[in-house]
């Protein structure tokens, strides 16, 4: 593994995992961490490719997971602390959407006719988008507390969504996965800043991500369409996610920070 040249900045000497890494919002906190200082980042993806690509640009290292498999979230962290010594920041990006559930929200918007995602939602997809986005938050918060629990020290970040408070007709399964995201992590911060850990949470809206470019043209524009500023930045998320990480955030505990345009307030 090549040490990243930087040696001063907020993370300067930090060890970092970011999962969901390989893309999108995980791949611009990679390069954030990298460039402000970060000793070593670790960045971990399903598609193993990717992330050797973003690790080599960063001069970090890349990680095959799953976040849906705990042992596979387990060796992963088991590796970094192994490696390292230590786990001073762990970022949580890696979730899914439902493709085909946008195409039925678009096919109802042609058309004229009420939203019919409820009826044809079928078992597999629901526990695709519960397993990957709540019980993978789950897998992660629970490796990485146990990893930081014994330095007495540490900060996590995950990634909910605006879709939680604002749902979005035809979402029901990936609202209600992100709406566990912002409860569980909020419970854990309770839990770990008993030990030193901060917990929090962002919750964009709207991101121009790999993931955003599958969603319909239709259907991007409506959500374009309900707030003051248009999608945001994968950069831009970074910047709010290692604020979040940073010792600027040290009193920020149990947080979830509305990064949506200005599309509605809680």
């Amino acid at each position: 593994m090549t040490q990243h040249p930087h040696t001063s900045g907020r993370f300067a000497g930090q060890v970092a995992l970011v999962t969901g890494g390989g893309s999108g919002i995980g791949a611009a906190v990679a390069r954030q961490l990298a460039a402000e200082g970060c000793a070593q980042v670790h960045v971990a993806d399903v598609a193993e490719r990717n992330a050797a690509d973003v690790a080599a640009g960063v001069g970090g290292v890349a990680h095959a997971v799953d976040v849906a498999d705990a042992a596979s979230v387990d060796a992963v962290v088991g590796s970094v602390v192994g490696t390292a010594g230590r786990l001073d920041v762990v970022v949580h990006t890696a979730g899914v959407d439902d493709p085909a559930a946008k195409a039925r929200i678009l096919a109802a918007q042609e058309s004229g006719h009420p939203v019919d995602v409820l009826c044809e939602l079928d078992d597999e997809a629901w526990r695709r988008v519960m397993s990957i986005n709540l019980d993978g938050t789950f897998h992660v918060l629970r490796a990485a507390v146990r990893a930081m629990r014994p330095q007495g020290s540490g900060a996590i970040v995950t990634v909910g969504s605006s879709a939680a408070f604002d749902t979005l007709v035809g979402y029901p399964h990936y609202a209600a996965s992100k709406a566990g995201v912002h409860a569980l992590s909020q419970s854990v911060a309770k839990e770990a800043i008993a030990h030193g850990i901060r917990v929090n949470t962002v919750a964009p809206g709207p991101v121009d991500t790999p993931m955003a470019s599958r969603t319909p043209a239709a259907v991007r524009q409506a959500m374009e369409a309900t707030g003051a500023i248009g999608y945001a930045s994968a950069e831009q998320l970074a910047d709010n996610i290692c604020y979040l990480a940073s010792t600027g955030a040290g009193n920020v505990v149990g947080a979830v920070l509305l990064s949506n345009g200005g599309r509605f307030t809680v």
